[in-house]
C-alpha cells in the first residue's frame, strides 16, 4: 500500500509548477554559470552588472537592498568586478562613507556577453518548442516574475 502511495506522490510532485520550475531552474543556472565561466564571471556577477545597467550609479549598501542580498555580498562582487574593469567606485562627496559603483565600458561588453550567454542558454532549453510555445513560456513567467518577484 505504501508503494501506491509513494508512486502516486512522486507523480503528484513531479507535476506541480514548484518542482518542474525547481529542477528546470537548476538545469539552467547550471549551463548559464557553465557559459559565463569563460568571462571570468558568476551568476552572480551578471546580477549586479544588470542591476547596475537598470537604474543609475548606485552605493553598495542601495545596490544590496535592490537585490534582497547581504552587503557583504555586493562588496565581495564589487571588488572582483572592479578587479575585471567592468565597475569602478567612487567616493560620494556628500557622504565620504558611501561609495557609489558605476559600470565601465568593460562592464557592459561583459554583461553583452553575459546576454549572449542567457540567450544561447535559453535556445538550447527551448530548442524543442514551438514559437508559440516559447513565447507562451516567457510571457507565463514574466507573469509569475512581476507577481513575485519584488521591483
Amino acid at each position: 500500500m505504501s508503494d501506491v502511495k509513494g508512486n502516486k506522490g512522486a507523480e503528484a510532485l513531479r507535476a506541480t509548477v514548484v518542482f518542474q520550475l525547481g529542477t528546470l531552474g537548476t538545469l539552467a543556472a547550471d549551463r548559464f554559470a557553465a557559459q559565463v565561466e569563460a568571462l571570468g564571471l558568476k551568476p552572480k556577477h551578471a546580477g549586479v552588472l544588470a542591476a547596475l545597467d537598470a537604474g543609475a550609479a548606485a552605493s553598495q549598501q542601495e545596490l544590496a537592498s535592490r537585490l534582497g542580498v547581504a552587503p557583504s555580498l555586493i562588496v565581495a562582487l564589487a571588488d572582483q568586478l572592479q578587479e575585471l574593469g567592468a565597475v569602478e567606485r567612487v567616493r560620494d562627496p556628500e557622504d565620504r562613507r558611501r561609495q557609489v559603483l558605476s559600470l565601465t565600458g568593460e562592464g557592459r561588453r561583459l554583461l553583452a556577453c553575459c546576454v549572449g550567454a542567457a540567450e544561447t542558454v535559453d535556445a538550447e532549453l527551448t530548442a524543442g518548442l514551438s514559437e508559440t510555445q516559447r513565447s507562451s513560456l516567457a510571457r507565463g513567467l514574466r507573469a509569475l516574475g512581476e507577481q513575485q518577484l519584488p521591483g
